[in-house]
């Protein structure tokens, strides 16, 4: 069996004392692809670095570079942000536009000292927008797939994605949370859709089920290493000093929960995910 991550940070921080213990792991756990996501300016670099240095150590493993500027980092980017986020996307024809989209969650919910969002400005839902539009744009302009992170603005950005252009093959909604009615208007707008191992903890039932209701030609699997850590059960690879991060050779694990979850072979399950992963990252 061979496996793609459709979202990841590999380039992240706190996965750099790791990365060259994880790369021939991820190897040996049969995962051949993934994409690797920026979410901000200070960690495009680094993706690019590390997109350009695999395939030389690393030659069975493929990965997608992705940048974007993800809705938490809005509100600090600097007045230059779209031209580098350009130079970058136009510096590898391989690059997908990611991690974008809209977060209500940051300004509604989250607690004030999150450590997560410290330091950050919490950009207001109306400038989140006008910001994912122009990445949109920027996607549709380079014929580049787009990943997409949105919480608790599922019928706004419905209907952000309705009012078009959109990326000609397609964008991504990573680990989907929404609700099952708006699959469907996702999907036909060329949505894909990608379960995250953490989904299998016993809380997360709801969205169980509605991975049950995805047709599988629309289906993508992800880590989002280093968050996201699934159930022990379901996360048989540790980080060394390091445990409570989410190491990305945990995708086949995911891939054999959902089999069975969606009550089909595996064999079947990673066959229509490579193809699926093909269309959108790869263009194949």
């Amino acid at each position: 069996m061979t496996y793609c991550d459709a979202h990841n940070h590999l380039a992240a921080p706190a996965l750099a004392p790791h990365v060259s213990a994880i790369l021939p792991a991820l190897t040996a756990a049969g995962v051949t692809h993934c994409v690797v996501n920026g979410t901000e300016e200070a960690d495009w670099p680094t993706v690019a670095a590390l997109a350009a240095s695999v395939p030389a150590h690393h030659p069975a493993l493929h990965l997608t570079p992705s940048y974007g500027l993800h809705p938490w980092d809005t509100g600090n980017r600097s007045p230059a942000w779209l031209e580098t986020l350009r130079h970058y996307l136009v510096a590898d024809p391989r690059a997908a536009v990611g991690e974008i989209g809209l977060d209500r969650w940051m300004l509604d919910r989250a607690r004030p000292d999150d450590p997560r969002l410290a330091g950050l400005r919490r950009a207001p839902l109306d400038e989140q927008r006008d910001l994912f539009q122009t990445q949109l744009a920027l996607a549709v302009a380079l014929d580049r797939p787009a990943t997409i992170h949105c919480i608790d603005a599922f019928g706004l950005l419905l209907e952000t994605l309705q009012a078009g252009p959109l990326p000609p093959r397609g964008f991504l909604l990573h680990a989907y949370s929404g609700s099952v009615e708006l699959v469907a208007p996702f999907a036909a707008l060329g949505a894909y859709f990608s379960f995250n191992g953490a989904y299998l903890a016993p809380r997360h039932a709801r969205l169980r089920a509605l991975y049950q209701t995805i047709p599988l030609e629309r289906l993508l699997i992800e880590t989002d290493a280093p968050a996201m850590l699934a159930p022990a059960a379901h996360a048989p690879f540790a980080l060394a000093a390091a445990p409570a991060l989410n190491h990305p050779a945990n995708l086949a694990a995911t891939y054999a929960a959902l089999a069975t979850l969606c009550e089909v072979p595996l064999a079947t399950l990673t066959a229509q995910v490579a193809a699926n992963y093909r269309r959108l990252f790869l263009g194949a």
